[in-house]
C-alpha cells in the first residue's frame, strides 16, 4: 500500500504551462469540490480555455467559470485536472487546490502543518 503524503493548509506547488512552469504557494481547501486558478497566473502561464464551463457557489455567490486543463506537481506527485478560473487578484492565493487534485494524488490535510519550501 503506497504512503500517503500529508499536506498543510498552504503547500508549494509546481504548475505547468505548455511553454513554462511556475512555482507557487497554494491553498489546499478540503471545502472546495473543484480546484481554481487565477486569470492572470492563466494568462502568464499561457492556458488556453476549455469549450466548458462549471457553476461554482461561493462566498460571493453563484456564477459559471470558464476551465482550464492544469498539470501540477505537489510532493514530485505528477496530477492533472480542470480547474476553474477566477479573478483571486484580492485573495492571498492565486490558487487554491480543491477535492478534484487531493483525491486524484489521495493526499491527507493536516491543519498543523506550515507550507513546504
Amino acid at each position: 500500500m503506497e504512503e500517503r503524503i500529508i499536506l498543510g493548509l498552504t503547500e508549494e506547488i509546481m504548475i505547468k504551462g505548455p511553454k513554462r512552469s511556475e512555482k507557487i504557494v497554494a491553498r489546499i481547501d478540503t471545502g472546495a469540490t473543484a480546484s481554481s486558478l487565477d486569470f492572470k497566473l492563466a494568462e502568464r502561464l499561457q492556458l488556453k480555455e476549455l469549450k466548458d464551463s462549471r457553476i461554482v457557489k461561493s462566498a460571493s455567490g453563484v456564477r459559471r467559470r470558464p476551465l482550464v486543463h492544469v498539470k501540477v506537481s505537489i510532493h514530485g506527485k505528477e496530477l492533472e485536472g480542470d480547474f476553474t478560473l477566477a479573478n483571486r487578484s484580492h485573495m492571498t492565493y492565486a490558487l487554491l487546490i480543491g477535492q478534484n487534485i487531493l483525491k486524484a494524488g489521495n493526499f491527507l490535510v493536516d491543519p498543523s502543518k506550515k507550507v513546504s519550501r
